[in-house]
């Protein structure tokens, strides 16, 4: 069978300068800026133009019924003016989240926007929001449009970590993602669970996926399970327990099909190396 590794794209030589000045010059004012209020208006004022093509500024006009709508609008691109789910939770660090709030719905918003579709553009402005958002995050870091997670702060994604579309990563307990790690899209990943009769008793439990693991389409991953190395869960399984290392494991609740080294390559009959040992294709 033919093995296709991943191309390397770029945009035009100007689109690629104009994008990585924007990205860098974020990243620098968020360094810099650390205070709630001015982050807020950073974000605010990146919207207004993402957004509305035009500046921040000038007055609202609150008299005619009709501008309502867009003074909603307007008034919703500054992150004071909105609320997140994550702020309703008890067990959150409301002065923690508070910091990276403005943040968080950057990403939100960029996320909405016709640009987001930019593979290029998005890998790299979402890894360096999640520099300032996450517990930590590694080296070529690609995460597509529509992730959600939950605090951000608990959030560990490791070197060479993809988030396919859609993925929720809900890290209200600690939540790792190990190196070389891939999720697929409407994949669920938690780490805190429910008191079956009081809702709100919630538990906290560490999860950890990979290194090298595969998380594939719509399945889910419960708190507190080890996804292990290389291991693998297939489509719209549920992962209740650990994993072990270089297994399959399929269904609701999830259970071991078989070891990596038993199952057979697509078309083929013999071994071969994985695609990182083959020569790039011509």
């Amino acid at each position: 069978m033919p093995r296709y590794q991943y191309r390397e794209i770029e945009p035009s030589r100007e689109a690629k300068e104009v994008f990585n000045r924007w990205v860098d010059y974020l990243d620098d004012e968020f360094s810099r800026h650390t205070n709630v209020a001015l982050r807020g208006e950073i974000v605010r004022d990146n919207l207004h133009q993402l957004l509305l093509g035009r500046p921040h500024g000038g007055r609202l006009n609150f008299t005619l019924a009709t501008e309502l709508p867009f003074n909603v609008l307007q008034l919703s691109l500054d992150p004071a003016n909105v609320t997140l789910e994550p702020e309703y939770y008890g067990d959150i660090d409301a002065d923690r989240y508070a910091v990276i709030k403005p943040l968080v719905w950057f990403w939100r918003m960029f996320d909405r926007s016709p640009v987001a579709l930019n593979h290029w553009l998005g890998f790299r402005l979402r890894a360096m929001l999640g520099k300032h958002i996450f517990k930590s995050i590694g080296r070529n870091v690609k995460i597509y449009h529509g992730v959600e997670f939950t605090f951000g702060y608990n959030l560990t994604l490791e070197d060479d970590v993809i988030i396919h579309n859609h993925v929720l990563l809900d890290d209200r307990g600690e939540l790792v993602i190990r190196k070389g790690t891939s999720i697929s899209e409407y994949a669920a990943v938690f780490s805190h669970a429910h008191d079956p009769v009081e809702a709100c008793i919630i538990q906290h439990r560490r999860t950890e996926v990979g290194p090298n693991a595969r998380v594939t389409y719509r399945s889910l991953v419960m708190p507190g399970v080890r996804v292990a190395e290389d291991s693998m869960l297939a489509a719209q399984a549920v992962a209740t327990h650990d994993l072990e290392p270089h297994s399959i494991v399929g269904g609701v609740p999830g259970r071991k099909i078989k070891a990596k080294k038993d199952a057979r390559r697509l078309g083929e009959k013999d071994g071969a190396g994985p695609c990182e040992e083959l020569p790039p294709t011509d």
